[in-house]
């Protein structure tokens, strides 16, 4: 499934305002009346699904942490287009990158690094209870030599010759509609303004170094295949003393081999004699939990699902709720029988037919 940041194009940090003109723009350019290419429409809908997780504050915090898991008791849509305008207003989104209040000089400051991903491998039950695991992270820190300054000591930056220090550069575009011109971050500085003159030996100038770092990481109780830890600033640090980004722990649940899981219901089999599904029994059931002694009503029949109440995968973020488990019953009928069992069958079978109950409990079953 598609990150819901790359489908509306920002960055995790981005702000309401930020989000909200991002996805305007992408509603116009794949809204189902203006956009006709083949798969517009599902882009519309992926891009109204992202803004409707993101665009609210509790749900995007709980997909920051657990991904989609988190947040997919929720149904695709696009919110409200009563506001997008009409073609006059696509023409203008169309123009916004040329001149006028493009033309603003970009933000400048340090850059935050890079998020990173971590996949990490965990078992059926620690996916159920939750546990704590230590894994060994490789990324990138702030030099310890320059302290991020990517400058040998004694130095320091200088204004960019490329861009003359601000960090942009300008280009006239020729169009139909007339010359526009352009403005984008100096490809020399990346936007800065300055560069390094005499960078550090250590870090090569980028005031960055990569280490192998270990981390305790808490898996929450609950969890499935898919579910997504963010991990603060664990990223890698930004280049010349900028922010570090976020460490995503992407978690995979091995199976396990009598246990499936259904969201938050288990379910599993138990295979009986048809002995114990006739006269009832005391059976044994494997759960998450360990082993479960259960009662098997007599008369059972076979494919008739028993449940267990609470003993399910605790619901995320509410490990107090727990889901069923459920067993399957199948029943086993013998392929061969002795001539004592088959005497005392024939027997049950007379005593059925003289009471009138049709062919009785087993007609024809071991002929």
């Amino acid at each position: 499934m598609a990150d819901y940041y790359e489908l509306l194009g920002v960055a995790r940090d981005a702000d309401a305002e930020a989000l909200k003109r991002a996805y305007r723009r992408l509603a116009r350019q794949y809204h189902p009346d203006v956009n006709k290419d083949p798969g517009a429409e599902d882009r519309f809908k992926e891009i109204g699904r992202a803004y409707e997780v993101l665009g609210d504050p509790k749900t995007r915090a709980r997909y920051d942490q657990f991904g989609e898991a988190g947040v997919s008791g929720g149904g695709a849509g696009a919110p409200d287009m009563g506001d997008m305008g009409g073609f006059a207003d696509l023409f203008e989104t169309f123009f916004s990158g040329f001149g006028g209040a493009a033309g603003a000089r970009q933000a400048r400051g340090p850059r935050q690094g890079d998020d990173l991903r971590f996949d990490l491998n965990i078992s059926f039950r620690e996916a159920v209870f939750g546990d704590e695991k230590e894994v060994q992270v490789r990324h990138l820190e702030t030099c310890s030599t320059c302290r991020g300054s990517g400058a040998k000591a004694g130095s320091g930056p200088v204004a960019c010759s490329t861009c003359g220090g601000a960090g942009q550069v300008r280009r006239a575009t020729r169009t139909p509609f007339g010359t526009f011109t352009q403005v984008a971050p100096c490809p020399s500085c990346e936007g800065q303004g300055q560069v390094i003159s005499d960078p550090c030996a250590d870090c090569g100038g980028q005031g960055v170094q990569q280490v192998r770092k270990k981390l305790r990481i808490t898996v929450p109780a609950g969890v499935d295949s898919g579910t997504r830890l963010r991990i603060s600033g664990e990223g890698n640090a930004g280049p010349r003393g900028g922010p570090a980004g976020d460490l995503y722990v992407v978690l995979y649940v091995q199976p396990d081999p009598k246990l499936r899981r259904d969201g938050v219901t288990i379910q599993s089999e138990i295979t009986v004699s048809y002995l114990q599904a006739i006269l009832g029994d005391r059976i044994s059931i494997d759960t998450v939990d360990g082993p479960e002694e259960i009662s098997l009503p007599a008369g059972t029949q076979p494919g008739v699902v028993l449940t267990l109440k609470d003993k399910g995968v605790p619901r995320l973020g509410n490990p107090v709720a727990r889901g069923q488990h459920q067993v399957t019953v199948r029943v086993q009928l013998p392929q061969k029988i002795d001539a004592t069992e088959r005497r005392l069958l024939e027997e049950l079978a007379e005593h059925h037919r003289q009471h009138g109950k049709g062919k009785g409990l087993f007609g024809g079953l071991f002929q």
